[in-house]
């Protein structure tokens, strides 16, 4: 039994383009095709849909606000971002909604059917450069995770305060401490995460 393929595209070649790769395919079968995630949003949880291929900038809401609506709506659809961006933000932004693969509009077709094969399989499909930074981002996570786990208890509780906005001297009263010591604190912590701003040793802090 073939599997019911959506598209979600806001240019009309592509859009078609990719609509007829699908119905080329012997596996596959075009459920619709959709300018945007209103229409998408409409009418796509009527279409027994098995999988979509998702553009992310669309006109009105993006595709990533879509796939986190149909989500929850068709909690048993695959997704799979098909797009040109290689934005580090967006693209954990729609692993995190819910998609389960990321590919370049710029991959050859067969790449784009290999990666619905594969997303039907447990796979999650990804386009090599954008594996490669969803790699180095986990490698840039796990240093800052390090970092982070070499800060004393003391020097934890003065971060944890800050993240909530307090200034050094309530900071010193809320420790019952001198001020004094809440700045040695504050230079440790910023030796400990290689930082040389408050703003940035909460980021970390924040990110752990």
């Amino acid at each position: 039994m073939k599997k019911r393929i959506g598209i979600v595209e806001d240019d009309r070649d592509l859009r078609e383009a990719l609509s007829m790769m699908i119905q080329f395919t012997d596996h596959y079968e075009l459920a619709g095709s959709f300018e945007n995630a209103e229409i998408a949003l409409e009418k796509l949880p009527n279409l027994s849909v098995d999988a979509v291929l998702m553009d992310i900038n669309l006109p009105g809401e993006s595709g990533i606000m879509c796939v986190n609506k149909l989500k929850s709506i068709c909690p048993t659809v695959l997704f799979l971002m098909c797009t040109s961006y290689e934005d580090d933000v967006k693209i954990f932004q729609s692993l995190e909604v819910g998609a389960s693969g990321y590919i370049l509009k710029t991959e050859w077709p067969s790449k784009i059917i290999g990666a619905l094969d594969e997303l039907f399989e447990g796979g999650s499909p990804m386009s090599s450069s954008i594996a490669r930074k969803v790699v180095a981002s986990f490698s840039k996570m796990e240093s800052q995770n390090k970092l982070t786990e070499s800060l004393t208890t003391r020097e934890n509780e003065i971060l944890n305060l800050l993240a909530k906005g307090q200034m050094n001297k309530e900071v010193a009263s809320a420790l019952e401490i001198s001020n004094g010591t809440v700045r040695k604190h504050i230079q440790n912590i910023y030796e400990k995460l290689h930082v040389n701003t408050r703003v940035e040793a909460v980021n970390l802090y924040l990110k752990r």
